[in-house]
């Protein structure tokens, strides 16, 4: 494993983040011991960064278990402040006035409730789920400012909607966070033009996610196949749509062996190469993933000329999260995202 300084701080932490979404099953059915062996699997690999959220339904309870029965060092644990919606605009898609995605008080409560489920005293970093430029200056950095006098949290970072990396430029220009989440991948390696570079300048931590593209990117995708209605992905691909989007996937195979043993690889690669990003953030609820991805890391990286090739003639910048955004008639969706009956 190899690890690098969290924003300025001194904290050394894993270029491989274990994201924790999968702790909720939004990837399928898991038996909660085995996703509690997974969490261990991956501390036990050299993991120390987890990434979880208020809205990951079961996730902060489950990683809560596994910590208690970890006998090493604890892990930087960071978490997301729960956003509220309405029925007409859950605020992923279309902005909610900073007042409806956080009413006043609502921080506080979410980091409450985050350390009581975890088990823990403080969090390594709160980051604001739903964040949108013009949240800056809004009373959620003075809220979170309390929240670190007192001790419940230690670092203050956003987390931006979909592929709205520019979102975060003005807020990291002006100091004000100490991390940035966004979306950086094979398909969308935006955030490399402009975020990346100004994060370096102001020592702030780069959390990448969506970095397999909810696994597409590594290649298991096929015409005809489907998800359950529980799965987050039930309606993520067909809107590439998905024929296109295999199509593409099978373009970058050009790369392996030579580059990368399998696509998975790669797209961790491609993501990794450049410096600027303190960690990726992956899924690793099944141990046998989770060694692929972390394996990585200890890898050669790629070259100067394929990185390149592959940010300039493989990037496809299609938002797949548009029907989870804006559903079909007859849908309603959560705060979260996913779909309720």
């Amino acid at each position: 494993m190899k690890y690098t300084e969290f924003a300025n701080s001194g904290r050394q932490v894993s270029r491989v983040a274990f994201g924790a979404m999968g702790l909720n099953c939004a990837f399928g059915k898991f038996d909660e011991g085995d996703m509690i062996k997974a969490v261990h699997h991956s501390l036990e690999k050299g993991v120390n960064f987890i990434d979880t959220a208020r809205t990951y339904g079961d996730s902060e309870m489950i990683l809560g278990k596994a910590l208690k029965q970890w006998s090493g060092d604890l892990p930087f644990i960071a978490s997301k402040a729960a956003p509220t919606g309405t029925c007409e605009n859950n605020g992923w898609g279309i902005p909610n006035p900073y007042s409806t995605s956080y009413p006043k008080g609502s921080v506080t409560e979410s980091v409450e409730e985050s350390l009581r489920q975890l088990g823990i005293e403080s969090l390594d970093l709160l980051q604001l789920h739903q964040y949108w430029s013009q949240y800056e200056g809004e009373e959620w950095y003075d809220e979170l400012s309390a929240l670190k006098q007192q001790g419940k949290i230690k670092h203050i970072g956003i987390s931006l909607t979909d592929h709205r990396h520019d979102q975060g430029l003005s807020i990291v220009r002006n100091g004000l966070v100490d991390s940035v989440q966004t979306i950086i991948n094979i398909f969308d390696p935006l955030a490399f033009d402009s975020l990346i570079p100004l994060c370096q300048e102001k020592k702030v931590a780069v959390i990448a996610r969506c970095v397999l593209d909810e696994g597409g990117l590594t290649g298991f995708l096929k015409p005809d196949t489907t998800f359950p209605k529980s799965d987050f992905r039930n309606d993520y691909f067909e809107h590439g749509p998905q024929l296109e989007y295999i199509r593409r996937v099978e373009a970058l195979k050009q790369f392996v062996p030579d580059y990368a043993s399998s696509l998975a690889e790669l797209a961790i690669k491609f993501v990794l190469f450049h410096e600027g990003v303190t960690c990726a953030n992956i899924s690793m609820h099944i141990p046998e993933y989770a060694d692929e991805n972390i394996g990585v890391v200890d890898k050669k990286p790629l070259t100067e000329e394929v990185f390149t090739e592959i940010r300039r003639h493989h990037r496809w910048l299609v938002n797949l999260y548009e029907n989870k955004y804006f559903p079909r008639e007859g849908e309603i969706l959560s705060a979260t995202g996913f779909k309720t009956d």
